[in-house]
């Protein structure tokens, strides 16, 4: 049995309608098709396809390995992109399997930066009888970027893949995860917070953000993994 009649099967034996494992899985109608039908070229890639897998395997409430294996028998390949390097790198979390962001880290993050800024104001000025101006204003590197942008109660984000599709990882104060998935080209997600949201995007460059209404700059660039939190203020 192919890996999309085993995913068929399964989704028949729970009683569930393609539109009905939809809802549940937030992945579209028209590729739980393609994937039954053992078409697994537009998931976005391995990871993400593997990803799926996981998600329907929760929904179905079954065993995920015999569909993983399954799909690396009849869809793997040879060469990797660079999605799958990054996370057999650690570089990015697979999706399917959502991660709770550590307010330590991002607190770790901040008190370091705020460090290598004072250390470099030391050193510009000690050089100089004119103290130099030290930016402040982060440079995006080709690795993951993480920024906290303001604390509050309440705030609301829209985002909208506006350039390509992207992955996409939303969670709030708590750590609870409000999204994990693709969001794609052209379509818009909306989350509230009564505190602060926290997102992960695979493409920076592919969206474009409203946080309490205002529109931001661009996070990031094409390709860039960034992570950036909104508060009230943002």
């Amino acid at each position: 049995m192919s890996l999309g009649a085993m995913i068929s099967k399964a989704r028949r034996d729970a009683g569930l309608s393609i539109d009905d494992l939809s809802n549940a899985t937030n992945i579209r109608g028209a590729l739980l098709r393609e994937m039954e039908a053992d078409e697994f070229t537009n998931c976005g890639g391995e990871t993400y396809a593997r990803g799926h897998i996981r998600n329907i395997a929760k929904k179905l409430s079954v065993d995920p390995q015999p569909l993983l294996d399954a799909y690396e028998t009849e869809q793997g390949q040879s060469v990797r992109s660079i999605q799958d390097l990054w996370v057999e790198n650690s570089l990015m979390e697979e999706p399917g399997e959502p991660r709770k962001v550590s307010w330590k880290v991002l607190a770790g993050i901040s008190i370091a930066s705020l460090m290598v800024i004072g250390l470099a104001q030391v050193l510009f000025t000690s050089d100089s009888e004119s103290p130099i101006p030290v930016s402040t204003t982060t440079t995006p590197a080709a690795s993951e970027q993480s920024e906290t942008i303001s604390d509050g109660t309440k705030v609301e984000i829209a985002i909208t893949a506006t350039r390509a599709r992207s992955y996409l990882l939303v969670s709030d104060e708590a750590g609870t995860t409000l999204f994990d998935g693709q969001i794609a080209l052209g379509e818009e997600k909306i989350y509230s917070s009564t505190s602060k949201l926290t997102l992960k995007v695979g493409d920076a460059g592919a969206i474009d953000l409203r946080v309490n209404g205002k529109v931001v700059p661009p996070i990031g660039t094409s390709g860039q993994v960034v992570t950036v939190t909104y508060g009230l203020d943002s």
